[in-house]
């Protein structure tokens, strides 16, 4: 069956089911990294950096869904959080990487020639030693692949919007969307649970997308729900709206969207209000890629956890 982000618990159906949902908010931090950031070091702040730099370079020069990239970079996380990567084994990082980018693919039923990918960057690993680096990965993760992200609770807030239009809500919906993407490239955020990122990436969508009125009030809806804790909600919120006054980017096709649905439908309110939208950057990751090994490798010898470079944290 083919796996769905947005609905991880069933993936056969394109709305959530009701039940579902206090299952989602139970089970989501079986599926967070558990990485503490004032302990990380500045080697695995920096591995995590050119991990998630080739991810996207396999996603572009692979023509990806992004998805496939954002699940791969979420198993990276989590392995990390569960192995340690030793220093001195460069190649650990395209192995890994190319591993998640398979095991991505494989849940969500794309094609995905690690093979190719491999070719353009400049490395080869053969088909065993991919599949052997892919166990080991599953292991870390007890066979947990189906993700819990933010991506996974946003029909469940975008539910509680008043107004209930639908290309309002899709246009919320998918600036919300790049806000996730780009959230997963701040390493500071990886402490907060799934739902409250994607809580937090509607919150700051609406206060760029809607009028006064009805962002204020949709946030109000958020922070009664009853699962969702409001300190860390807000504390979430003001972090991802620092992150894209920085980033400085602006999304054209969401924004157009949105304003075009105000203006048919809440023109009154609208004229009234005064609305800022945010200029925000392309999603996409601005950090400069490591250095590229030119050297092919071929691993045909027996594959362990010390030759590969992680012990058990």
């Amino acid at each position: 069956m083919e796996f769905d982000l947005e609905n991880p618990l069933t993936g056969c159906t394109t709305e959530q089911q009701p039940e579902t949902i206090p299952d989602l908010f139970f089970s989501a931090s079986d599926h967070m990294p558990s990485l503490i950031i004032s302990q990380t070091s500045d080697f695995h702040i920096c591995f995590r950096q050119e991990a998630i730099s080739l991810a996207l370079q396999a996603q572009y020069s692979c023509d990806l869904d992004p998805l496939v990239a954002y699940l791969a970079v979420n198993y990276i996380d989590r392995f990390m959080s569960k192995k340690e990567i030793q220093q001195g084994k460069p190649w650990v990082l395209k192995l890994l990487v190319a591993s998640c980018l398979s095991l991505a693919a494989k849940m969500m039923n794309t094609h995905f020639s690690a093979s190719d990918f491999q070719r353009e960057q400049g490395f080869i690993f053969d088909t065993k030693t991919i599949n052997q680096m892919e166990l080991l990965v599953l292991n870390a993760l007890d066979w947990r692949m189906r993700s819990i992200t933010p991506f996974s609770f946003l029909s469940f807030f975008i539910s509680l919007l008043e107004p209930k239009d639908p290309p309002l809500k899709q246009a919320l919906k998918d600036r919300a969307s790049e806000f996730i993407f780009k959230a997963q490239h701040e390493i500071k955020l990886l402490e907060f649970e799934p739902s409250i990122i994607a809580a937090s990436s509607l919150i700051v969508a609406s206060h760029e997308l809607l009028p006064m009125q009805y962002s204020s009030s949709f946030k109000t809806s958020i922070l009664s729900c009853q699962h969702v804790n409001k300190e860390k909600l807000l504390a979430c919120s003001n972090a991802m709206q620092e992150m894209v006054e920085r980033a400085g980017y602006e999304s054209v096709s969401s924004t157009r969207t949105a304003l075009s649905v105000l203006d048919q439908h809440y023109n009154k309110s609208v004229t009234d209000t005064s609305t800022s939208t945010s200029t925000i950057t392309s999603v996409g990751m601005s950090m400069t890629p490591g250095k590229r090994e030119i050297k092919r490798r071929k691993l045909n010898n027996h594959f362990n956890e010390n030759k590969v470079g992680f012990s058990q944290r």
